[in-house]
């Protein structure tokens, strides 16, 4: 780019960041501390002019701009720093605050395909009673939030606006139906109904839902959901930690397709593979 196409850029976009800030010339002046007639030589287009780059690098800070984006070295206009922040952000997992942002997340890839890798067994094919059994300790409270928000999840699967794809490691549903490692303690009844529940709907939704099963002892993921091509989502307990920059999205999109390729129970063999657990 020669100078005047820099500089045509450049008074541009000083102009549409002043303009979007309501920032005067006087003001503008004011705070990068020159004189106003600087200024309106800069936004003058009779003759190519570039400031030098202290000029450049304060405008860009009162501005809330980026100094390469002034100077057309890049199309985004934020700072690096708020790149960052953009790209990858910290949300609170505690029930009632993850439920809502969760939702969020759900309607905002609405059209596109979700794939998860659940901690345990999915909360969106949870039954009442194993959620019941699992928040047992914490109080009604709680576990009215955990049903609302699963019937939540539910509904939205249900209704069809986006694939579902969920890879989950064999020896969970293994472990439900034998009632053993988490799910000791659980009663047969409330077992045989969680597994049913999936099986069923593992059958009448797909291929709008599918669920891939792998083994532990070859393959492994932490739980991560991808929503789409635009956020990918990592839950390490307190917190989830949320991407929306497009080469790690991507990079996660890529680990799940490879726990898909290496399942070794398709979706399509899910609900009898679960009814032989169930006669078991």
């Amino acid at each position: 780019m020669d100078k005047r196409d820099r500089s045509e850029v450049f008074r541009n976009r000083l102009l549409q960041a002043m303009t979007r800030n309501s920032v005067s010339r006087s003001a503008l002046a004011r705070k990068t501390g020159v004189d106003r007639s600087t200024i309106g030589q800069l936004l003058k287009d009779d003759l190519p002019r570039l400031p030098n780059a202290q000029l450049v690098a304060d405008a860009a800070s009162v501005l809330g701009v980026s100094a390469d984006w002034l100077l057309g070295l890049t199309a985004r206009p934020e700072r690096p720093g708020d790149i960052v922040a953009a790209a990858m952000a910290l949300s609170p997992a505690e029930r009632l605050s993850a439920d809502a942002q969760l939702m969020q997340w759900h309607r905002e890839a609405a059209g596109y395909k979700v794939r998860h890798v659940p901690a345990t067994l999915p909360d969106i094919l949870k039954t009442e009673s194993m959620l019941d059994w699992e928040y047992s300790s914490f109080g009604d409270q709680r576990l009215t939030l955990a049903i609302n928000a699963m019937r939540s999840q539910l509904e939205w699967l249900q209704s069809g606006v986006s694939d579902y794809e969920i890879a989950l490691p064999v020896h969970e549903l293994e472990a439900c139906a034998a009632g053993t490692a988490y799910y000791a303690g659980v009663e047969p009844a409330v077992r045989h109904e969680q597994l049913t529940f999936i099986a069923d709907l593992c059958r009448d939704m797909f291929p709008r839902l599918r669920v891939f099963l792998f083994d532990a002892h070859k393959v492994f993921s932490a739980p991560v959901t991808v929503f789409g091509p635009n956020l990918a989502v990592i839950y390490v307990g307190q917190c989830y930690l949320a991407f929306r920059e497009s080469q790690r999205v991507r990079s996660l999109t890529d680990h799940f397709d490879w726990l898909v390729r290496e399942a070794t129970v398709d979706a399509r063999d899910v609900p009898d593979y679960i009814a032989s657990l169930v006669g078991e």
